[in-house]
């Protein structure tokens, strides 16, 4: 069902609250809201893993559930995950560029 007012979109605003409430010492994420998915608050966080990661454990929702992929031709790292969270499904991703790999450096090479 898509949302046709702003009241079909109550379980992830309410969702929301208690978030901030419980959770505001967290990392700040980016919120998004879609009256395709009226139950679904998604929280994505940009360059760092750890805050997708204290937001997990926040919201106890189990490691082996992240979904792990690379995008933008292997530049980027994607973790994605979703759980329930104050009657809304929470849809929570971390987004990470991909380190490029160092060449060694001179005197790095193994001796025989």
């Amino acid at each position: 069902m898509n949302a046709q007012t702003l009241s079909d979109l109550a379980a992830p605003l309410a969702a929301l609250v208690v978030l901030d409430a419980k959770f505001s010492h967290l990392p700040a994420p980016n919120v998004d809201f879609c009256p395709v998915y009226p139950d679904r608050l998604r929280l994505s966080l940009h360059d760092d893993l750890s805050a997708f990661e204290a937001w997990r454990e926040a919201l106890n929702i189990d490691p082996t559930a992240v979904v792990h992929r690379v995008q933008r031709g292997g530049g980027t790292r994607v973790l994605k995950v979703h759980g329930c969270f104050a009657g809304a499904d929470v849809e929570l991703i971390g987004f990470t560029p991909v380190p490029a790999e160092e060449p060694p450096s001179a005197g790095s090479e193994a001796v025989s």
